[in-house]
């Protein structure tokens, strides 16, 4: 009698993204959209996601950032997990357009390629990265610096622009 190892079954690919569009500031590019924020799940072995992404206003923004962190004005980029379980994750990244379109000037590229940087930053949060600490934040901004690079976008050294500390939920 001939035995058989089992074939571990592995849980089917099912991530799927929402894009809601609600700023009038800058074009976007869902498809790159996309891309940046399956790259941060499958690089965290991220199977199963559904994952919302909002792009808005200093106005939206600013009070998304007072409801939650009682912090006045936009902030880059808020992040919250709405649940997470061992085999799904469901959560939610906010970007401000506005504040791309006025930091991406500083670090010398374009305000599509801040607002991926927000992008990526927010999944990772969403993934479980922090930056609550010098160390962690560099960990995180190497992170971020390959993942963009995977993009075909390539920070140079000591560009690496970081958003806001402490905008998970």
């Amino acid at each position: 009698m001939m035995h058989h190892a089992a074939i571990p079954t592995r849980v089917p690919i099912e991530i799927g993204i929402c894009i809601a569009n609600e700023q009038t500031s800058l074009a976007i590019d869902r498809q790159m959209l996309r891309r940046a924020v399956r790259l941060v799940l499958r690089n965290a072995g991220v199977r199963r996601a559904r994952i919302s992404l909002a792009v808005v206003e200093d106005v939206a923004m600013a009070r998304l950032n007072w409801k939650y962190l009682r912090h006045r004005g936009p902030t880059d980029v808020l992040s919250f997990v709405l649940d997470e379980s061992e085999s799904a994750l469901d959560g939610e990244v906010v970007v401000c357009a506005e504040t791309a379109i006025r930091t991406a000037p500083k670090y010398g590229w374009s305000a599509h390629d801040e607002l991926l940087l927000y992008v990526i930053h927010g999944t990772l949060h969403l993934v479980g990265h922090d930056d609550a600490t010098d160390a962690l934040r560099a960990t995180m901004q190497r992170q971020e610096a390959a993942l963009l690079q995977k993009l075909g976008i390539d920070l140079r050294v000591g560009m690496v622009k970081q958003p806001t500390p402490s905008t998970n939920y």
